[in-house]
């Protein structure tokens, strides 16, 4: 299956669509009135769905097995066109989306139809399938923003002085790209307490609207990164950390040691991130797009 270890929990919905055409209004009287000799075609057929949906991993070798929290089927009959349309609504929160699942219990349910009604009715078709809509993934969060001026700091006492080799700023940088963000100010600074106040200010003198630091999140004394930024920020935005260590931790335990901090000095976004390749992985994958909608909530208030 594929690799879906480093997505984030969120609420998935999807409603899928089946129609069941039949051949004679008699077939709809009788659904209707429940007079088919099967028995309750709405009922029956609503009960294989939520059976389908849940056996959706059973049957389809790629999809994952999904915790299903709420499914519902509604009916609607079309007496002129002697069609009953289907649709399947599925929820979770989890990693992926349910629209296979959706799907499925969808054609189960228009399948059981046809198994009730071809003995009252030869020409009994099963029509369209289709998802009618989905949301909660990675395309129903896309942030539409202007050009941000964007700066990446490696805080490192070594890499500074050439001992060692940056690694986590570069792949911070690599995971902007598919965000159309380009890093105009990319630099390697000591772990020093001014001197990265002063590349703050450089870089807010120069209307940079997101920087980002790697490194100087540990535990060592020598680790100044979050208190040098701390000291400038407007507005702390504590949830930002929060969610990068939750996220990190249910990867790598000992992520809550990390001392990340992220807030605005006016309408700027600074975030502090570890200064492991694997650290700046999971928070950039905890983090973005989402955290880029703090730019458009800013643009709102602006008109408000």
């Amino acid at each position: 299956m594929v690799d879906i270890t480093h997505k984030s929990f969120t609420l998935r919905i999807a409603t899928a669509q089946a129609v069941v055409q039949v051949s004679r209004s008699e077939t709809i009287e009788a659904i209707v009135q429940r007079r088919v000799p099967k028995g309750d075609v709405f009922e029956m057929a609503k009960a294989a769905g939520l059976l389908a949906v849940k056996k959706t991993p059973d049957l389809l070798p790629d999809c994952h097995p999904i915790p299903i929290e709420y499914t519902a089927v509604a009916y609607q009959i079309e007496e002129e066109s002697l069609r009953i349309v289907i649709e399947m609504t599925v929820k979770t929160i989890y990693k992926t989306g349910v629209e296979v699942e959706a799907m499925h219990g969808a054609s189960v349910v228009a399948l059981t139809m046809y198994d009730m009604l071809k003995p009252i009715d030869k020409g009994v078709e099963i029509q369209t399938i289709r998802l009618l809509e989905k949301k909660g993934g990675k395309s129903d969060r896309q942030v539409h923003l202007p050009t941000l001026k964007t700066a990446v700091v490696v805080c490192s006492d070594s890499i500074s002085k050439g001992v060692a080799e940056d690694k986590s700023g570069r792949k911070i940088m690599e995971k902007l790209q598919p965000f159309a963000i380009e890093v105009s100010d990319y630099s390697v600074i000591p772990d020093e307490k001014s001197g990265i106040q002063d590349k703050i200010k450089s870089l807010l003198s120069a209307d940079y609207k997101l920087i980002i630091f790697t490194g100087g999140t540990g535990l060592s004394p020598r680790d100044v990164t979050p208190e040098a930024v701390s000291e400038l920020l407007h507005r702390p935005i504590p949830g930002i950390a929060e969610a990068a260590r939750q996220y990190g931790q249910q990867r790598v335990p000992t992520a809550l040691l990390s001392r990340s901090v992220a807030g605005l000095i006016d309408d700027t976004l600074i975030l502090t991130m570890p200064g492991s390749t694997g650290g700046v992985t999971e928070y950039m994958d905890a983090l973005f797009p989402h955290v880029l909608h703090v730019f458009g909530v800013m643009e709102g208030k602006k008109h408000d």
